[in-house]
């Protein structure tokens, strides 16, 4: 039943970016995860090679950290292939 909803958004998702943007465009992409200095190594090696503008905030008792990633994305279907990566550190909730 997960994956159905997963899937479901994903498909929600990639129409809306499709419906309004001009791509390639600029995406903020926004994640939160345990404070882990290996799980944030694992988000930021998804967006090697991309020229991404990555900012991290620990949470004021350093349990979790944010990160916000800006990077230009060529098409919607980058935008949701880069979701299901990072998808796959476990613990990471995206916004």
């Amino acid at each position: 039943m997960e994956d159905t909803k997963t899937e479901e958004f994903y498909t929600r998702l990639l129409e809306q970016l499709k419906a309004g943007t001009i791509w390639p465009a600029p995406y903020l992409y926004k994640f939160i995860v345990p404070g882990n200095a290996q799980k944030i190594a694992q988000i930021e090696a998804v967006f090697n090679n991309t020229n991404a503008q990555i900012n991290t905030r620990d949470s004021s008792k350093g349990a979790y950290t944010s990160l916000s990633i800006k990077v230009v994305m060529a098409s919607a279907e980058e935008v949701i292939k880069k979701y299901k990566q990072v998808s796959k550190v476990e613990g990471v909730i995206s916004l």
